[in-house]
């Protein structure tokens, strides 16, 4: 990539990045890094899309007369103009709250805590790729500018703005699908600027919602306030050049400040996909509960742990954790996916959590709730002192025979310290589809289509194997 000049603003830096960055600037690691989340992000839209919040999206559209254009919303048979589709995927992706995971770079960002890269951006650039005919190499490359540039503003906020409630994903994923809508639109650098402005100012989720339709309501309207973002600057909308760093603007007022090195001269240098990497969750559940979901599978095969067995558990972690996971006693399968207690008890009972785990009736079950009163979850020293870059999960587990089994893990399944290969996420992504009902052969075909996308002509062979 041919350096830019030097930038008037941060925005204008952001902005440079994504309308010169080529595909052949993009590492092949880094490549094969998002064609995992690519079809990871495809299977869990025919999953969300099977749920509740699917059929009230496309009841919601189909009402307003929206139910056709030139846009598929996957795992259903409606299409949508652009910015709908976006939104109904965007949805569907985190519905079940099986999506990938940003992890930080600083110790005092939250891991985990960031973003959730691929739900607001892979909608984005599908739409448009889809209804502008272009390239699998096109589309993966607008993807993979709109992942970067939401990691890099997430990492570069004052900890600040997740922690005191808003949702990053839904925040910085608004940047994320204006970025990649920019690159496929061919902007320049000056109405890419005014993109990233627009979308700035519809940036918005707050985390009081987690447990509820809303949190992925959020990453919806971040991938379709991208796309309406980048349709109105290339109508020549108007708008600041420093929406990022401006007093008062992105940073500030949601964030009280920001850190400028953790995104000038940071935007694919390196890639956050190559360092420190994005996770593929191995659950579907808050991000926080997998290295100790993990390490509990990990104990329970080790040591043959029986349900009867069982006469106490204590999960420590630091004091972020449980500020995240704050359903202690859950009642539905959204509050389930953030309950430690729910997710470790299911584990002891069933020794598996997937998607047929997560749903109301599980979640009620009488030897269920009994568990989850033997579970303790909390802070814990030792795993406060790990840093926040860390998920560090401690795990006690008093038998009734006196015996005392003892674990610690700082990452799960599927991050980058033990990452998923593409075959252990191409089956994943066939048990989304399976759950969601899809044909299988048509499933296999668009495992295919991902594992070749640079031969990919036009986006239109992927997502018609995506409809019903």
């Amino acid at each position: 990539m041919t350096s830019p000049p030097a930038a008037k603003s941060l925005t204008a830096y952001v902005a440079e990045f994504i309308a010169a960055t080529r595909y052949e600037d993009i590492p092949g690691e880094v490549v094969e890094l998002g064609r995992k989340s690519i079809l990871d992000g495809f299977g869990l839209a025919l999953s969300g899309n099977h749920a509740a919040s699917g059929g009230l999206v496309r009841a919601h559209l189909e009402s307003l007369g929206l139910g056709a254009g030139s846009c598929t919303i996957i795992g259903s048979g409606l299409r949508a103009a652009p910015r709908f589709a976006a939104f109904a995927n965007g949805v569907a992706i985190h519905a079940d709250d099986y999506d990938d995971t940003q992890l930080a770079v600083g110790r005092d960002r939250v891991y985990g805590l960031l973003t959730h890269p691929t739900a607001p951006c892979l909608p984005a650039a599908l739409a448009i790729a889809e209804r502008d005919r272009r390239s699998g190499r096109d589309f993966m490359l607008a993807y993979h500018l709109g992942v970067e540039t939401e990691c890099k503003i997430a990492e570069a906020i004052n900890p600040r703005h997740y922690q005191e409630g808003f949702h990053s994903t839904a925040t910085c994923g608004t940047f994320a699908a204006a970025a990649a809508a920019s690159r496929l639109l061919g902007f320049d650098v000056e109405t890419t600027c005014r993109a990233l402005s627009i979308a700035g100012s519809q940036s918005a989720g707050l985390r009081e919602n987690f447990g509820s339709m809303t949190k992925p309501f959020h990453a919806g309207r971040a991938s379709e306030s991208g796309v309406v973002a980048a349709d109105f600057a290339g109508r020549g909308w108007t708008a600041t050049d420093a929406i990022l760093e401006a007093p008062r603007g992105f940073f500030r007022a949601a964030g009280g400040g920001f850190d400028e090195g953790a995104i000038r001269g940071k935007l694919g240098a390196p890639w956050t996909f190559a360092s420190p990497g994005i996770s593929i969750k191995p659950h579907p559940s808050g991000s926080l509960t997998h290295p100790g979901m993990t390490e509990m599978r990990t104990l329970i095969a080790k040591n043959d742990i029986k349900p009867g067995d069982v006469a106490s558990v204590r999960v420590g972690t630091n004091q972020n954790m449980p500020n995240a996971l704050i359903h202690h006693r859950p009642t539905n399968e959204l509050q389930a996916k953030f309950s430690m207690e729910f997710c470790m008890a299911i584990l002891l009972l069933e020794r598996k959590a997937g998607l047929a785990e997560f749903n109301d009736e599980t979640v009620n079950r009488a030897d269920v709730k009994a568990m989850i009163e033997r579970i303790d979850f909390g802070v814990h020293p030792e795993a406060e002192a790990a840093g926040y870059d860390k998920m560090t999960t401690i795990i006690e587990i008093a038998l009734k025979d006196g015996r005392r089994i003892e674990g610690r893990a700082d990452f799960g399944k599927g991050s980058p310290a033990n990452p998923m290969s593409f075959d252990e996420v191409a089956e994943k992504f066939l048990d989304c589809a399976a759950f969601a009902g899809h044909p299988t052969d048509r499933a296999r075909a668009v495992v295919d289509r991902v594992r070749r996308f640079e031969r990919v002509a036009e986006m239109g062979e992927v997502t018609a194997l995506l409809k019903s």
